[in-house]
């Protein structure tokens, strides 16, 4: 039995095609990326394939074959999907016919999404959604979920209607889980609540205390604050990041007396393929001299403060999910959508060292010391590798979804770890199976952070916490000596998609899609201030002083908060 290979099967398509009169510059592009093979398998890449990006709640994308077609207004369409048998089997009339219909009822899908939630419309930023043909199953989940809580507020409101609680979506409460008892929710009276009506304006930070940035024309999905100076870097979908000098004013205690300077970094010159260029990550170096960005057309660049590009680090085949500096600042580790992560010899401009053991994209990479670091993936894995070596020194198996993030605690010892199977691990180079396994929340964990206490950090007599953020909308506190659960921070409405704590560790901050960012107490387990903007929140980060912190919205802006207690 003769056998054809994909590329001679692209081919025969691509003539069949072509000698059938439907000369589309888009089946060119099919052919050769046929040629090229597919970047997830290898295998027949239809006509017109193209890669395409959706927010994750938690971040990474599926790389699917596509067909783009244009209109005759040369406005951009939704992508129609075709499979390799209709290409062959049908004829360029019943394909235009398919593509029409398809088109039709992606558009009427697209129509109804904006009506269930505006908010939700164009976020992108860091997280990505599961693969795209998983996202109809998804909105129809979305959909009963906010009719079953329309229906229990409903209920809640008539059982409290009594006590003229008229305000009870914007309850903030702390809830207590106890120090030696793990996993247990207290119900009923014990919750401690803070009612919004009598207090929220002595926590509200304001107007005088907040500076709005403006100048991005897409949402901001990432932001830093430079190690030793008053920088911070932010970075968006409209193909630029940005490098902003803030200085506190000469008069008043507030921060709208302060001066602002502005750096546009942009990855795209004029405005071709500028979807291909959204910035997806960045990270300064320790001494604070350089940026370093992560794109969606899979390049690293490199920054000065001046704003001058100084490196393209080219060889990814896919979108960069994660970038981050080693404390030495000589070499550069990036995760990609095309399941590999590279170090870069910085000085050199190039790659030092490319490991491909992940099955699925790389969704997040960390430095335990200047040479060794961790990456997760989708494919639920944990590989920890050292540079020079050819395999990894370790790997840890145990979540049973997406890993999406993976952190060293302050001394390189334990990796904390989170996923989209509802928990939290640590993990030990001593041990091949996790240390703890925190599973008291009851949707994915987005993310987790150390604080920067207990020994070897500069508050060494403070307890080392580990914070995680979910989408079931809290944020849960976990002691990593015993694994217990010391709290659960309940303020928010949304999924909270960023956690930080302050320098001195005594203070953690939130970031949500409900547009709120809350401050907590640690000492306390309550909201100390907040500030809510016009958009959802993808990042909160403190500077390196403790007392401004930077918060990245879904509505184009970063705003700068005035934290002094």
């Amino acid at each position: 039995m003769t056998s054809i290979t994909s590329v001679e099967l692209n081919y025969l398509v691509f003539r069949y095609l072509q000698e059938s009169g439907f000369a589309h510059s888009a089946f060119a592009l099919g052919y050769e990326a046929g040629i090229n093979k597919s970047p997830i398998d290898g295998n027949l890449v239809p006509p017109g394939a193209l890669v395409t990006f959706v927010q994750k709640g938690l971040q990474y994308l599926e790389m699917e074959a596509n067909l783009n077609f244009q209109s005759d207004t040369d406005l951009e369409e939704d992508f129609s999907f075709i499979q390799p048998v209709d290409l062959i089997t049908k004829d360029v009339y019943q394909l235009r016919q398919m593509i029409k219909e398809k088109r039709r009822i992606l558009q009427k899908d697209k129509d109804k999404d904006k009506e269930i939630d505006k908010e939700h419309e164009g976020e992108r930023g860091r997280v990505r959604e599961k693969e795209r043909h998983e996202r109809e199953k998804e909105r129809e989940k979305d959909r009963e979920r906010t009719e079953k809580d329309k229906q229990q507020e409903k209920q809640h409101e008539e059982h409290n209607e009594r006590d003229m609680v008229t305000d009870q979506e914007d309850r903030i409460n702390a809830t207590h889980e106890g120090n030696g008892v793990s996993g247990v929710k207290h119900e009923g009276p014990e919750p401690m609540d803070i009612s919004t009506n009598s207090s929220s304006q002595a926590y509200q930070i304001p107007s005088s205390d907040t500076l709005v940035l403006e100048g991005h024309t897409s949402e901001v999905c990432a932001c830093a604050w430079s190690p030793t100076g008053s920088l911070l870097a932010s970075g968006s979908g409209d193909s630029t990041a940005r490098i902003w000098t803030i200085s506190d004013g000469s008069s008043g205690s507030g921060m709208r007396n302060s001066l602002v300077n502005v750096l546009v970094l942009k990855h795209v010159k004029g405005r071709t393929n500028e979807k291909s260029k959204d910035v997806t990550t960045l990270d300064w170096n320790g001494e604070g001299t350089l940026l370093a960005t992560g794109s969606y057309d899979g390049q690293a660049r490199i920054w000065n403060t001046n704003g001058e590009l100084r490196s393209t680090l080219s060889k990814h085949k896919g979108p960069i999910f994660s970038l981050k500096w080693n404390k030495k600042g000589d070499y550069l580790l990036t995760g990609s959508c095309d399941k590999t992560a590279i170090v870069w010899d910085v000085k050199s401009e190039e790659c030092k060292q490319q490991f491909e053991f992940h099955k699925g994209p790389t969704l997040d990479v960390d430095w335990r010391n200047n040479v060794s670091f961790a990456t997760s993936s989708t494919d639920s894995m944990i590989h920890v590798f050292k540079i020079g070596e050819s395999h990894p020194s370790r790997t840890f198996s145990g979540h049973q979804g997406e890993v999406n993030c993976v952190k060293w605690d302050p001394t390189g010892s334990l990796l904390a770890s989170c996923s989209d199977d509802i928990s939290a691990k640590i993990w030990s180079l001593k041990h091949d199976k996790h240390v703890h396994d925190f599973r008291e929340h009851s949707k994915e964990i987005y993310t987790i952070r150390w604080s920067p206490t207990g020994p070897g950090t500069n508050n060494p007599n403070q307890q080392l916490v580990l914070a995680s953020a979910s989408f079931d909308s809290t944020v849960k506190l976990w002691d990593v000596d015993s694994g217990n659960l010391l709290c659960t921070l309940n303020g928010h409405r949304e999924p909270v998609y960023s956690v930080a704590f302050s320098p001195n560790g005594e203070y953690l901050a939130s970031g949500s899609l409900d547009r709120s960012m809350h401050v907590w107490s640690l000492k306390e387990s309550k909201i100390v201030k907040t500030y809510t903007g016009n958009g959802g929140i993808f990042e909160v980060c403190w500077n390196k002083e403790g007392d401004k912190i930077a918060a990245c919205f879904a509505n184009n802006t970063v705003c700068v908060l005035d934290f002094r207690m």
